[in-house]
């Protein structure tokens, strides 16, 4: 009697390897980029909690605290180095300030290390801007990537 091989052949198994690791090369990529996009959300949330103190603040004592500590119980969190005011607010324009979220520079995705998004405001906190464009500030990184932030951030 004559018994037939059941399995799998070496060409078969060395086509099921080579999907695979097409796959990963496409999906390592893309993770990375969901990682980085999960850890600019704190300093958004950061950012977005500042919103509601400062415009409190300021429609009780028509001028802006002169550190974010003032009204904010964190400026800081574990992927965001600080939460700051930049420059001083234009006496002509008293309702406008601007507020830099600063990511760590170490700890955090290499596309976003020490990158700044900013949210401001020039009516007395009514409304606020957040965006990328113009966020210089302490971090070294500058402006994040459009791609890391929120589409209502990009600009």
């Amino acid at each position: 009697m004559k018994y037939l091989e059941k399995g799998f052949t070496l060409i078969e198994l060395m086509i099921v390897v080579a999907i695979i690791g097409i796959l990963a090369a496409v999906a390592i990529p893309a993770y990375q980029d969901y990682i980085a996009r999960a850890q600019v959300s704190e300093a958004v949330n950061l950012l977005g909690s500042a919103k509601t103190p400062f415009a409190e603040y300021f429609a009780d004592r028509g001028q802006w605290p002169s550190t974010a500590s003032d009204v904010m119980g964190n400026t800081s969190g574990k992927y965001t180095a600080s939460v700051q005011i930049t420059g001083t607010p234009v006496t002509t324009a008293p309702g406008q300030i601007t507020l830099v979220a600063t990511m760590m520079t170490s700890g955090v995705n290499s596309n976003i290390t020490g990158g700044n998004l900013i949210l401001d405001t020039t009516d007395g906190g009514k409304t606020w801007t957040c965006k990328t464009t113009g966020a210089t500030g302490p971090g070294a990184g500058g402006a994040l990537a459009s791609k890391y932030v929120p589409g209502n951030c990009r600009n």
